[in-house]
């Protein structure tokens, strides 16, 4: 696989990355970590506006499930010792009088309300089962004290969405859930599928990896299982190898360097591939086919700081790194196809770099 790199901003300690449809067209997002914006982008990179410029700390953007282009974001989780004043918020497209827009095709600005306080929130989805959505909310930890303290476990938060979200804000915070506590170092999630076919997800700790499973009827429980106990930073599942079995591919410990991929052998997820070097700062991470392969992202943010696409190759049976750029830092990637072709959004945060990768075959 060959990436054609275009850079399309600089945006200092960029970091979130969302896809946006509205009006049968599609755009993407990129919000930054620290104090900063939250740009709107065409699929080919073209700037098109900037829906705030503070306060950031966003980690995580998700678009309201058939919405105008209005989507929740995290907001304040500017790192793990500054997040106490973080939150979720909602970004909703206006007409000047206030009025929701039909869709982003109309003249618009944005209105950004608080959904619900919600200290150290990291990672988030919504999550869509028999026409009910869902949102997951995963905290990074609970309580703090002190630089670097992680006396105080995080958690996992759940709440049905209601279709009308205008009714909560600052005076009437939506209300959560507390699903699972005792979660240190709450980092990473992944979206993943269930038995039954559902949506589901994947919440990393030092604790393990968790496969975590929204009612499946109006009513039902959400469930939790542990995967295995191997301390993860960040995690996906996909079937590398075809063989009908989803493989996990590890990033750990919290921040680390390990990159595995591991596989379900009697119940037990077995590592099966362990990268020889070690790769310092591993945050990045995305999984899914890439021109009909089995492909994870996984991107450094220290030393080579390099971006990289893992894969299965089925005829010598073993699983192949290709370095597609590096010197970079990336900290969230994400892939769109577009008219036949596949590109690679990625916000290098350490070198303050929005690039679009094109990629062939």
């Amino acid at each position: 696989m060959k990436a054609e790199k275009k850079v399309i901003a600089s945006m200092p300690k960029c970091y979130a990355i969302a896809m946006l449809e509205s009006g049968g067209e599609r755009s993407f997002l990129v919000a930054t970590e620290k104090a900063g914006d939250c740009r709107r982008f065409t699929l080919n990179g073209e700037y098109i506006e900037t829906i705030w410029s503070e306060p950031g700390g966003v980690m995580t953007m998700k678009q309201l499930p058939g919405s105008n282009g209005a989507f929740l974001s995290t907001h304040r989780f500017f790192s793990p010792n500054d997040s106490k004043e973080a939150c979720l918020v909602v970004a909703e497209p206006v007409r000047e009088d206030g009025t929701p827009v039909v869709s982003l095709q109309e003249e618009h600005g944005w209105s950004i309300r608080s959904l619900t306080p919600l200290p150290f929130v990291h990672r988030f989805d919504i999550l869509t089962v028999a026409e009910k959505h869902y949102l997951i909310a995963c905290c990074l930890k609970s309580g703090h004290g002190y630089r670097d303290d992680w006396t105080h476990p995080g958690r996992i938060y759940v709440a049905e969405l209601p279709e009308d979200l205008s009714a909560y804000g600052e005076e009437n915070p939506l209300p959560l859930t507390v699903l699972k506590e005792g979660l240190t170092k709450n980092h990473g999630y992944g979206p993943c599928v269930m038995a039954d076919g559902r949506p589901g997800s994947l919440v990393t700790a030092e604790e393990g990896v968790f496969r975590v499973g929204p009612p499946a009827a109006a009513g039902g429980e959400w469930t939790v299982e542990l995967l295995t106990d191997q301390a993860t930073s960040d995690c996906v599942e996909i079937d590398f190898d075809g063989d009908g079995v989803n493989e996990l591919l590890t990033l750990s410990p919290f921040h680390g360097e390990t990159l595995r991929i591991l596989k379900p052998v009697n119940g037990v997820y077995e590592t099966v591939f362990e990268h020889p070097e070690a790769l310092n700062f591993l945050h990045a991470v995305w999984a899914g086919d890439i021109y009909g392969v089995p492909t994870a992202l996984v991107g450094y943010r220290r030393d080579a700081m390099e971006l990289l696409a893992v894969s299965h190759n089925h005829e010598k049976d073993v699983y192949e790194v290709q370095v597609l750029d590096r010197d970079r830092g990336p900290t969230n990637v994400a892939v769109f196809e577009n008219e036949g072709v596949a590109s690679i959004i990625a916000a290098n945060r350490e070198t303050d770099e929005v690039a679009l990768y094109r990629l062939t075959p």
